[in-house]
């Protein structure tokens, strides 16, 4: 068998995360032993502040995870996604130290898990899982700034075009996402009727719809005009930091 198409066919046996798709065949050895994948349901808690951090999750195919910081009035505001471009969890700090935020399941599917201290083990055997790993520290950090500068920036419908469509990037699907105005709310950290309000008109708009549970997306070109440009910096840091491991159209395409 042709050494290329050898090779094409290992990294597709391995779960649908891209980051750990980007691992070369010898570092994704030192790991597999310890990788198992369970299905987690939406609104699945990962870890509490407060928590020790002993595994790493790495959301599969159109599994997301998002982290969340609560505040003194009850809430919880809604900071980052993560999907099948990265992990939640010791990442940078070896594990065995407090989670700062919140981190759930945001929408259901495959994640695959790694104890803390496997991982350690296997990047202090490979300078070049410690390599991947540290870039992909650096572009969560970026994320984490981009977020930051885009909340204070922009309008809430800008955010809510930005968010919607860095969703469906990341999930796969064209058409729809599956978010509640409550959960809307609670990511853009505004009240429950404000959310309507702006979905409301993006749906006078005929950008959006919806319906129990889920919004449909009616034209994509909409949204992108609606959106705030911090996704596409986003995405712009991952591909010269880490190339091909955040999810784009022209990937999927491909």
């Amino acid at each position: 068998m042709d050494a290329r198409i050898s090779k094409t066919i290992e990294v597709e046996s391995r779960p649908a995360n891209n980051l750990l798709r980007r691992l070369s065949q010898a570092d994704y050895a030192l790991l597999a032993p310890h990788v198992t994948v369970e299905n987690c349901a939406a609104s699945e808690l990962l870890y509490n502040p407060g928590d020790d951090v002993q595994v790493v999750h790495f959301p599969c195919g159109p599994a997301l995870a998002t982290f969340l910081v609560p505040n003194e009035d009850g809430r919880d505001v809604e900071t980052i996604l993560v999907g099948r471009e990265g992990a939640v969890g010791g990442i940078v700090s070896e594990g065995y130290l407090p989670a700062y935020s919140r981190i759930c399941v945001k929408f259901g599917g495959p994640f695959a898990r790694v104890h803390v201290a496997k991982l350690e083990a296997a990047k202090l055997r490979s300078a070049s899982m410690r390599n991947i790993f540290a870039r992909y520290a650096d572009c969560m950090l970026a994320q984490i700034f981009q977020s930051t500068a885009c909340n204070a920036i922009h309008s809430i419908e800008q955010r809510t075009a930005k968010w919607i469509l860095a969703a469906m990037e990341r999930t796969g699907d064209e058409s729809s996402v599956p978010l509640t105005h409550e959960q809307l709310a609670t990511l853009l950290g505004v009240g429950r009727s404000y959310a309507s309000r702006v979905l409301q008109s993006f749906k006078a708009e005929r950008i959006l719809d919806t319906r129990r549970g889920s919004i449909l997306v009616r034209s994509r070109d909409g949204l992108r005009l609606r959106a705030c440009l911090c996704n596409d910096a986003v995405k712009m840091h991952f591909e010269e930091v880490l190339r091909g491991v955040y999810p784009t159209e022209e990937r999927e395409a491909g």
